[in-house]
């Protein structure tokens, strides 16, 4: 009689990769999800294969030294993000391979665009983001994700994609992406926190509104996106709703940081049952309407699944 059901294929893991080798850090505001270096990564995504999982998205954490104002280690054809592509895809050819184009990872500011005189500069960005996403297709990515909320990024990540020869390459476009205060894990793990100055509200939508997300959507559609997400997730369900319903192109949710990190301290606290709470959580998204998730939990989840 169940409605909706979750399986492997729904889901989409999200890695952090760390400076280094042989690294494997504890991520201390998420319980249970480590930060890994790229050498590490071969057992990492096999075992997210061996759950059935069909994609990966990286994050990764910059060396402070590289961290410039104008972010040009974004488009460095090595830099961590690169050097992880070409890992994941000569050691596991058939796994996908997602990466956002976004620049707070990168530039010492800490925000997702270019800050000039303590302004996030959008077609200036935009620039940087189309140069950040050709080198991760070239290093093998097979989805770009914008997740920056500049204006007129879709369209010009997609006619740089198309202009070097990468027509196969995917958008899924961060196309509903809240300024929330759910990513403060995930700025942890990255380590962008420390260097944000002010805040993201400038260009990150703000959590009041619902039919501005529809035209940011309907934007990303015409402008050539394959997938859309919005983000955070589980505050956000109506909007998950509402974008499925009126667009239907694939959907996509992920389920943030803070998400995670509020469930599993609520976990480790002993005030929530784990493996209830996991599948739990992840099938309102699917009844929301959505077509994948990205999660932390996703191999424990297909654990969970295979248990039955």
């Amino acid at each position: 009689m169940a409605e909706n059901s979750l399986s492997p294929d729904d889901f989409i893991l999200p890695i952090f990769v760390g400076i280094g080798e042989g690294r494997r850090d504890a991520i201390a505001s998420m319980p249970g999800v480590d930060r890994i270096s790229v050498d590490l990564l071969d057992d990492a995504v096999g075992e997210a294969k061996e759950a059935g999982i069909p994609a990966v998205v990286i994050f990764p954490e910059v060396d402070p030294a590289t961290k410039t104002p104008d972010a040009r280690e974004a488009y460095n054809p090595d830099n961590l993000v690169c050097q992880s592509i070409r890992s994941i895809a000569k050691a596991h050819p058939d796994m996908g391979i997602i990466c956002d184009a976004a620049l707070d990872p990168f530039n010492s500011d800490g925000h997702d665009g270019l800050v000039v005189d303590g302004y996030v500069v959008n077609d200036e960005s935009v620039e940087l983001l189309c140069k950040q996403s050709v080198v991760q297709a070239e290093a093998g990515c097979h989805i770009i994700a914008p997740s920056d909320m500049m204006d007129g990024r879709v369209g010009a990540i997609r006619k740089a994609l198309d202009d070097t020869g990468f027509q196969d390459v995917g958008i899924m476009s961060y196309a509903a992406k809240y300024a929330s205060a759910f990513y403060g894990p995930f700025r942890d793990a990255i380590g962008s926190k420390a260097a944000l100055k002010g805040d993201k509200k400038t260009y990150q939508m703000d959590p009041a509104n619902i039919d501005e997300a529809l035209r940011q959507v309907a934007q990303d559609i015409d402008e050539g996106a394959d997938m859309v997400m919005v983000k955070p997730g589980m505050p956000y369900l109506d909007v998950v709703s509402r974008v499925k319903t009126e667009f239907g192109l694939p959907t996509i949710v992920y389920q943030v940081s803070g998400e995670y990190a509020m469930l599993k301290g609520a976990v480790q606290n002993g005030w929530l049952d784990n493996d209830k709470v996991v599948l739990e959580s992840l099938m309102a998204f699917k009844r929301a309407g959505a077509d994948a998730i990205l999660t932390y939990m996703a191999i424990e989840a297909c654990q969970l699944l295979k248990k039955g």
